[in-house]
């Protein structure tokens, strides 16, 4: 079930309508349908796709040489590409003669592993760009990576690059395509559970009451979302452990840097740098009382619902959702969600 995303595929349309060599970049956190958006726009394309993995150089060109080869169904079996420059090059020749749309999925593991693949890749863009009708998508889950060795001044690919999407959660009114049962306030509480992205909304059922959906995601041990903010920092961070504490601490009331600093037990300084990168990553919100600029006013809160969600009510539950006892942690959670989904319908009607 797709659903949305109009503006962002009429988009890439319009590059590809173009029949000239395009590049996109298309980032976002993981979970936000970035590759649901490129499969939805590519299925009735001439395309070559290819993810890379958590792997090393050999087994990413080696797979890479697999998805050329599945397009290009006339060549020897078992070729392969010794390098990704030579695959590259042959690729952007094919394309002299047809549009075609060139997909590198999970672009930052390809590139971890291969450190020359961005220098290659600007050779291979400025050398058959006003003779390929290329259409090359960089797709990546790393925030930091895009935005620091893809998008940025210093890097190779800079300046190369005909467009980029930021890809971003639904906001409330484009969840509530995905409902057709709920009501509007019970909408209203999905939203405030689990935001706009769209793996955490098929998680929800609305089948279900409001108290089922939760009892199976967030209490129960052994649901996708039940250790999700975790596993998501893990893979984005480096210190995951300081950054879990720093968002528990918002959670759980801090909204000033000195709070924040003084629940987590590190410096201002440090703190600062790390609510930072939170905000890069949209986890975390920052607010500014207007007319000032003094960040010493700043109030900081958690800008995605399922983080909030979960850092509010399930750390503190944690002893009971893992002896199964769902019922029981629900009870603790329900006199508190009036309150916190009142922040909720705040939000929405802004």
């Amino acid at each position: 079930m797709f659903i949305g995303r109009e503006r962002e595929l009429t988009a890439l349309q319009n590059q590809y309508n173009s029949s000239k060599f395009e590049f996109t970049v298309i980032y976002g956190r993981r979970r936000v349908g970035k590759t649901a958006i490129i499969n939805e726009f590519v299925k009735d394309k001439d395309v070559i796709y290819f993810t890379g993995v958590e792997s090393n150089e050999k087994q990413n060109l080696e797979n890479f040489s697999q998805s050329i080869m599945s397009y290009k169904s006339d060549l020897p079996q078992g070729s392969e590409f010794t390098s990704f420059q030579d695959a590259l090059e042959f690729v952007f020749k094919l394309a002299q003669e047809k549009r075609i749309v060139l997909v590198i999925d999970e672009y930052p593991y390809v590139a971890k592993a291969s450190k020359s693949l961005a220098s290659t890749l600007q050779l291979m863009i400025d050398k058959h760009k006003d003779a390929s009708k290329l259409f090359l998508i960089l797709c990546g889950s790393s925030m930091s990576y895009m935005e620091d060795h893809v998008l940025a001044y210093k890097a190779p690919l800079y300046g190369r690059r005909t467009a980029q999407m930021k890809i971003l959660p639904f906001d409330f009114k484009e969840t509530c395509h995905y409902f057709k049962n709920f009501t509007d306030e019970e909408k209203a509480y999905v939203y405030g559970i689990v935001g706009g992205t769209p793996q955490y909304l098929l998680q929800m059922s609305d089948k279900l009451s409001i108290e089922d959906n939760i009892k199976n995601t967030f209490l129960n041990p052994n649901s996708a979302l039940f250790e999700e903010p975790e596993n998501l920092l893990k893979q984005e961070v480096r210190e995951p452990a300081l950054y879990n504490a720093i968002i528990t601490a918002i959670a759980t009331g801090a909204s000033r840097m000195s709070e924040i600093s003084g629940k987590v037990g590190e410096s201002t300084n440090i703190c600062s740098a790390y609510v930072k990168n939170l905000i890069s990553l949209g986890i975390i919100e920052k607010e500014t009382p207007y007319g000032e600029k003094a960040s010493r006013k700043a109030i900081y809160s958690i800008a995605d619902n399922m983080f909030r969600f979960w850092y509010r009510f399930v750390p503190e539950n944690n002893s009971i959702i893992a002896r199964g006892a769902a019922d029981l942690a629900y009870k603790r959670i329900e006199p508190y969600l009036s309150d916190y989904m009142g922040k909720v319908f705040e939000e929405i009607c802004k």
